[in-house]
């Protein structure tokens, strides 16, 4: 008896367990097709949003392929090209005294069918060389004393070299100097300094922003100027007199 009840219990404990898995296995499947019931519906209600993403994506990646190769890359061989010639009257002007005036204007220009730095600048816009011909353009404005479109022209410059950025900072505050806007010019001294430590420009925007401060009556700033000339830079030519514009603020 006692191994009928044994083998009755394990009989009915078999069947409710296939009972159960019956059951569970049934709303297993059935929320697996409510799942994909609902997926199905928000496929089909986004499914416009979902390709026009697709497309866009693949678009503008097409697009971005395209400009490199069939727009960008043409325009900067143009825009060298072009460069060149306006480059040539630059350099020519800075080694040609009586004629410089002429030739300055012939690099911002062009001539012969040739572009100048300002046509490289407004149809190369996105290439190095209107990078190259926008800071050309400033010295070149700043050569032939027309210091406001130098200075426009040279805030416009940006380069990874730090050297050529300190070289345009300086230079628009030698323009702000010669148009008299002394705090100006001290401020973009200021600048060309901080963007650049080296022997070469650091020096000379030291000395010229020590200068401007003197002549604003900022003597303790001149003179900090002056001292770390003195004692950073003593072999550059900025050096050489230092010690008398040091004794200068020292006495005044």
């Amino acid at each position: 008896m006692a191994t009928y009840k044994k083998r009755s219990f394990k009989s009915k404990n078999k069947n409710l367990n296939k009972s159960v898995n019956e059951s569970t296995t049934a709303e297993v499947f059935e929320s697996l097709d409510v799942g994909a019931s609902k997926t199905e519906q928000i496929v089909s209600k986004y499914q416009n949003l979902i390709v026009g993403f697709i497309t866009t994506s693949i678009f503008v990646v097409l697009s971005y392929l395209g400009y490199q190769n069939f727009i960008l890359n043409p325009q900067s061989e143009e825009a060298n090209n072009e460069l060149f010639l306006a480059q040539n009257y630059f350099n020519q002007a800075l080694s040609d005294v009586d004629n410089n005036d002429s030739l300055f204007t012939l690099a911002l220009n062009g001539s012969e069918g040739k572009y100048g730095f300002l046509d490289i600048i407004e149809n190369y816009s996105a290439t190095d060389a209107a990078d190259i011909a926008t800071y050309s353009a400033g010295m070149a404005y700043y050569n032939l004393n027309d210091f406001e479109n130098s200075i426009n022209y040279l805030q416009k410059f940006s380069s990874d070299d730090e050297i050529l950025n300190a070289l345009a900072l300086g230079v628009i505050g030698d323009s702000f100097a010669e148009l008299n806007q002394l705090e100006d010019a001290l401020d973009s001294y200021k600048s060309a300094i901080n963007s650049s430590k080296n022997q070469f420009t650091t020096p000379k925007f030291l000395l010229k922003a020590g200068n401007i401060s003197y002549m604003l009556g900022k003597k303790r700033d001149a003179l900090e100027f002056y001292e770390i000339i003195k004692k950073d830079y003593s072999k550059s030519p900025e050096s050489n007199l230092i010690d008398i514009q040091i004794g200068k603020n020292s006495v005044d």
